[in-house]
């Protein structure tokens, strides 16, 4: 299995960015993935799922400005996050599993992308 983010970069506060986690080796309509990220100095928190039912979860910090979505001829699944706030600045990882998950039993992360919101 192999998890591929991208779409980071730099936001002022307020702004969107929607990230991409590109799969091979596993079918994103059937399986769950999920969205994490790191702070500098902070630990890994999960931050939104979707499950093989297209259920989703979000932590209570980013609810109602990210939507995590799929799109299964793509194979990919997405993360929109608008109204971006300096407190999202963190790398953003995908990992192919449902939550709830011990985070720190996942392994191995990919490389991440980095999001910045600052003015």
């Amino acid at each position: 299995v192999q998890l591929v983010e991208s779409g980071g970069g730099l936001v002022q506060p307020g702004g969107s960015l929607r990230l991409s986690c590109a799969a091979s080796g596993v079918t994103v309509s059937n399986s769950a993935v999920s969205w994490a990220r790191q702070a500098p100095g902070k630990e890994r928190e999960w931050v939104a799922g979707i499950y093989s039912d297209e259920a989703t979860w979000y932590a209570d910090s980013v609810k109602g400005r990210f939507t995590i979505s799929r799109d299964s001829s793509e194979n990919t699944v997405y993360l929109q996050m608008n109204n971006l706030k300096p407190e999202d600045t963190a790398v953003y990882y995908c990992a192919d599993v449902p939550l709830p998950y011990d985070i720190t039993w996942y392994e191995p992360w990919g490389q991440g992308t980095q999001v910045t919101v600052s003015p």
